[in-house]
């Protein structure tokens, strides 16, 4: 059985709206969506959403309905995905990336770390989170802010990809974290990761989709909530994520379109949960709110 993407062709701002649409439609499943930039000068995007051939028929009848009201003129076009690890090879070669005092690099580029640098090796591989990314440089920012602001006892990083977001907290504060993602292949790229990173505890990695899992009530409630996935599904776990918080707890969102910014505010200000900072990097922010009375 094949990879397979279905896609639609539109400038950076129409792929924006239309993965807000997609991400909607598919936010709740185990569905990558994105972006990707084709041609700079032509202004040339494209929207993705990938899946195995079996589901092919249900994706395109969804997708055709999901657009059907912004765009109703929508080209759906199909590419069957090699078998190649494409995510690895793209990201071959990749400098190391600066965020804050961290420095995420690859195995390739240990030389390159100096001596004041929180150093998080993570190779190209099978799941989210290089550093690369706008979403998760900003995370890895925020959260060294965050810690140098308040006290953390136990930290949850939720949808944790690469396990980028968990090791850095690790590296700059002796606390437990878990750290979970609905992807199996995620949890253990992220054991991986934990191990070349020379963690040898404080890391718990749990398959859980969204806050289903005893795990949450075992090493929870948090002081601090890391979520780096989409701005729908964080919108719509709002409420459970800020039953999990300990009072007077931080929250990192990020994964966030900048024009998303003021409906995940909203969605939090309705569970109390206030701004705190935002940053912005291409078109992406992470945001710090708070639990606590306005």
């Amino acid at each position: 059985m094949s990879e397979i993407r279905l896609y639609v062709t539109a400038t950076e701002k129409d792929a924006a709206r239309i993965l807000d649409i997609l991400s909607e439609v598919f936010g709740e499943e185990d569905l990558a969506v994105g972006t990707t930039e084709v041609d700079e000068k032509r202004d040339i995007w494209e929207a993705s959403v990938y899946m195995m051939t079996d589901e092919e028929d249900d994706i395109l009848r969804r997708m055709v309905d999901g657009l059907s009201h912004a765009y109703p003129d929508a080209a759906i076009e199909r590419e069957v995905i090699p078998d190649v690890d494409w995510i690895a090879k793209s990201l071959e070669g990749l400098k190391p990336v600066r965020a804050g005092r961290f420095l995420v690099h690859g195995s390739h580029d240990r030389s390159k770390v100096k001596a004041n640098d929180i150093a998080i090796e993570i190779d190209a591989g099978q799941a989210f989170g290089t550093g690369h990314h706008g979403t998760t440089a900003g995370c890895l920012e925020m959260i060294e802010a965050v810690a140098r602001s308040r006290p953390i006892r136990r930290a949850l990083d939720l949808g944790t990809g690469s396990g980028v977001l968990a090791l850095g907290l690790r590296k700059i504060r002796n606390i437990p974290i878990l750290a979970t993602d609905i992807d199996p292949i995620a949890v253990a790229v992220a054991k991986e990761n934990v191990r070349r990173n020379g963690i040898a505890s404080g890391i718990r990695l749990e398959t859980a989709p969204g806050f289903h899992s005893p795990a949450f009530a075992e090493e929870g409630p948090f002081d601090l909530i890391i979520a780096n996935i989409l701005a729908r599904p964080l919108m719509k776990m709002a409420p459970q994520l800020a039953a999990n918080l300990a009072p007077g707890g931080s929250v990192v969102l990020s994964g966030i379109l900048a024009e998303q910014r003021w409906k995940v505010l909203a969605a939090y200000n309705g569970v109390r949960l206030r701004h705190v900072h935002t940053i912005w990097r291409n078109g992406w922010v992470t945001i710090h709110l708070r639990h606590g009375s306005f």
